[in-house]
């Protein structure tokens, strides 16, 4: 599977029930993870759109198995419609939604109506901002480090 087929399957299993916006929110902090030019994505994936993805224990998607029970949303079993496609085709050629811009590095889906204000809970983001149910963080100093 190459990377635009990935991340196709990345955004409907992580975000398809967030519309547009939600999918480009998405995408763009994938992306964003890609450009970063320093810290642990950096370091670690060195700019490789594939090892974003594959980075162990960063998307729930991308596990067979999440707390001891079979996940059956994940990316294999996840088949992308032409609107996933065509937003990691805009990912991949420089989109950025701005209302997450091209800081954000996490984001999440609390399963609450407020977001934390740190996360990762090491401290290394802060909240940024809400798209539909995920909530987005920028990189705190700490990141730097990482």
């Amino acid at each position: 599977m190459d990377a635009r087929e990935m991340l196709a399957r990345l955004l409907k299993c992580e975000a398809g029930g967030e519309g547009e916006a939600g999918m480009k929110a998405v995408a763009t902090v994938i992306m964003n993870r890609v450009r970063v030019d320093y810290g642990e994505y950096h370091r670690i994936c060195e700019g490789d759109l594939r090892r974003v993805i594959e980075q162990i224990c960063q998307f729930t998607c991308m596990k067979t198995v999440v707390g001891g029970q079979q996940n059956t949303q994940n990316i294999w079993v996840s088949t992308p419609e032409e609107i996933h496609y065509q937003i990691a085709d805009w990912a991949m050629g420089g989109g950025i939604y701005t209302g997450v811009g091209n800081v954000s590095l996490w984001y999440m889906n609390p399963f609450n109506p407020q977001c934390p204000n740190i996360f990762p809970y090491n401290g290394t983001g802060y909240w940024f901002t809400r798209v539909n149910q995920h909530c987005f963080f920028n990189p705190t100093e700490a990141y730097a480090e990482t």
